[in-house]
């Protein structure tokens, strides 16, 4: 496979799709490669999550991971948007920061499309889902996690991409190992009212190869990113 620093979001926030092949190649790889170091903060989050929703990986707990994982590109954004205002000025600055922005948001439609999908199968399959524990509770998680991404952003940038990146670190591996518990899902055809948007695949294996496949994409751009730090 290709090596994955060299591919870069579309700004559309539909990422390059893979095939059968290189997504197999994929996901063997991911599942072959050591986990990041975690740091405090993302190792109290999966814990928290593990408590409340349950070590086992099942639908409504991947729902959860992805109504958190766009928080911190909204936070980017945020941050991005404040900074133009400060610097508008300085044309060229702020067209770097628009950039930076324009990646955040592909990477924001990317991440609601992984949740969009998981929340049409599970309407489809009918599994319930209480208020409290899989809109309100995820709800918080989420505030609270923006709040820390904003917070570490602004002290010091590589902060907040170390956090993300640990997070979709564990996105990746949990993603891969999700697909090689469900051997089923290699002939379960992949119909989706989002396949238009988010892309067309012959099995739900496939097509949950490549969201951890975009995982690791955004894993990539934020351990890049701590490099670059605040904007240039």
């Amino acid at each position: 496979m290709a090596d994955q620093r060299a591919v870069n979001p579309i700004t559309s926030g539909r990422l390059p799709r893979l095939t059968h092949e290189e997504l197999q190649q994929a996901q063997t790889e991911a599942l072959a490669t050591p986990r990041r170091r975690y740091g405090i903060a993302a190792r109290a989050l999966f814990a928290a999550l593990d408590r409340v929703y349950g070590k086992p990986r099942t639908l409504s707990k991947f729902k959860v991971l992805e109504l958190v994982a766009r928080v911190p590109y909204q936070a980017w954004e945020q941050v991005a948007f404040v900074a133009i205002t400060h610097v508008h000025t300085r044309t060229g600055f702020a067209r770097r920061i628009h950039d930076r922005l324009a990646r955040s948001r592909a990477q924001q439609d990317n991440e609601m499309f992984h949740l969009l999908i998981i929340e049409e199968l599970l309407a489809t399959s009918g599994t319930p889902q209480p208020s409290i524990k899989f809109f309100w509770l995820p709800q918080a998680i989420a505030f609270v996690y923006y709040q820390l991404s904003w917070l570490l952003f602004v002290l010091h940038p590589a902060w907040s991409y170390r956090l993300n990146a640990d997070f979709e670190d564990h996105a990746v591996h949990e993603y891969m190992a999700l697909v090689a518990e469900h051997p089923e899902w290699e002939n379960t055809p992949f119909e989706s009212e989002f396949a238009s948007d988010f892309g067309h695949f012959t099995s739900l294996a496939d097509a949950f190869r490549q969201i951890g496949h975009d995982e690791l994409i955004h894993k990539i751009e934020s351990e890049d990113l701590m490099k670059e730090g605040r904007f240039r």
